[in-house]
C-alpha cells in the first residue's frame, strides 16, 4: 500500500513542480479558500496560538492575522514542492544570503557550522545553503514511516546539495564528519517543542512558560562547534533574503541555556515583524506552564 500511495502521488507533485511561479500562486490563492474557508486545517490550534502570543489587541486584528497566515501557508506549502523544478539559477534568484561571507569565513578558519533556526518563513529553502558556502549543508530530521517517500525527500532535497541526517544518528555520524575534517552546515529548527520531561527546559515564549528543544546548544557544546542563527524574511512573494547572526563561536564559555535564550529573543523579534510568517499550526503552548495565581 505505501509504495502504491507514492506511486500515485510523486507524479502529482513532480507535475506541481514544473509549474511557472505565476500559475503555482493562481493555484495557491485557490488552495487557501479550500484550506481555510471550507477545510478550516487547524483552525481552533491557528487561534489559539495567536490569541496566547498577545500580538493582536482586538479580535480583527487577530483574525488578519490569522488569513495572512493561511495564504502564506498555501504559498509556502507549494514552493516545498516548486523545489524539484526549481535550478540553481532561480533558486539563489529568490532565496538570497545577505551576508555570505559570514559562513565563509568559518569555512577558511577550518570549522563546521550549527545554524538555528525558527518555523519562520520558507525555511525549507534554507536546505539551498550550499550554493553560498563552501560547507556541505545537512538538515536533521525524523525519518518519515513510508520508506519509499522518505527516499524521494532525501534525493529532493539533495537536489540544491543538502543532505539529511536522522536525529537518531545525528551524534555517531557528526562524530565521523569531525575526524573526517569535513566542513558541514548543520541546520536545527530549533523551535520544535520537546516530549514532555521533567528535565525539560521552561522558558518564556510570548509571555508563557514553555519547554523548549536545546539539542543544538547542547550538541554545540559537545563538539565545541560554532553556533548560529539563520533569520529567514520574506521580501515579496516568492522571494527571501537570510541574514545569519553569531550566537556563539565557542558554545563551551557560555553558561547552560544561554544559546538557547538568545535564539528564542531573537525570534520573538523576528515574528513580530510579521506574524503571518510564523507556523501557527503547531501547537507550541500544549505544554506550558500555568500561572501561578
Amino acid at each position: 500500500m505505501k509504495r502504491i500511495i507514492f506511486i500515485v502521488t510523486v507524479p502529482f507533485l513532480v507535475l506541481i513542480s514544473w509549474l511557472p511561479f505565476w500559475l503555482l500562486y493562481a493555484y495557491a490563492n485557490i488552495l487557501y479558500v479550500l484550506l481555510y474557508h471550507i477545510v478550516g486545517y487547524r483552525k481552533k490550534v491557528v487561534r489559539k496560538n495567536i490569541k496566547l502570543s498577545g500580538l493582536a489587541e482586538t479580535e480583527k486584528e487577530a483574525l488578519a492575522i490569522e488569513r495572512k497566515f493561511y495564504r502564506y501557508l498555501c504559498d509556502l506549502f507549494l514552493e516545498m514542492i516548486k523545489v524539484i523544478g526549481m535550478s540553481k539559477k532561480t533558486m539563489m534568484r529568490r532565496f538570497r544570503i545577505t551576508n555570505p561571507a559570514f559562513l565563509e569565513n568559518f569555512a577558511k578558519a577550518g570549522k563546521s557550522v550549527f545554524v538555528m533556526t525558527g518555523h519562520y518563513g520558507n525555511f525549507e529553502w534554507l536546505l539551498s545553503l550550499g550554493h553560498y558556502t563552501p560547507h556541505t549543508p545537512h538538515g536533521i530530521y525524523a525519518p518519515l514511516q513510508n520508506p519509499y517517500f522518505d527516499n524521494y525527500l532525501k534525493k529532493v532535497r539533495s537536489i540544491h546539495g543538502s543532505l539529511l541526517i536522522s536525529r537518531k544518528k545525528f551524534a555517531e555520524q557528526f562524530t565521523t564528519m569531525q575526524h573526517n575534517k569535513e566542513l558541514s552546515v548543520i541546520g536545527f529548527a530549533a523551535d520544535q517543542s520537546p516530549q514532555s520531561n521533567k528535565k525539560n527546559y521552561f522558558r518564556s515564549f510570548f509571555g508563557h512558560e514553555v519547554p523548549v528543544f536545546t539539542g543544538a546548544e547542547r550538541l554545540g557544546k559537545r563538539f565545541d562547534v560554532p553556533v548560529v542563527m539563520a533569520k529567514i524574511r520574506r521580501v515579496k512573494r516568492g522571494y527571501y533574503e537570510t541574514t545569519f547572526n553569531l550566537l556563539a563561536e565557542r558554545p563551551n564559555t557560555l553558561p547552560n541555556y544561554n544559546i538557547t535564550d538568545m535564539f528564542y529573543e531573537q525570534l520573538e523579534a523576528l515574528i513580530k515583524e510579521d506574524p503571518s510568517l510564523y507556523f501557527w499550526t503547531h501547537n507550541r503552548f500544549k505544554l506550558m506552564r500555568q500561572k501561578q495565581q
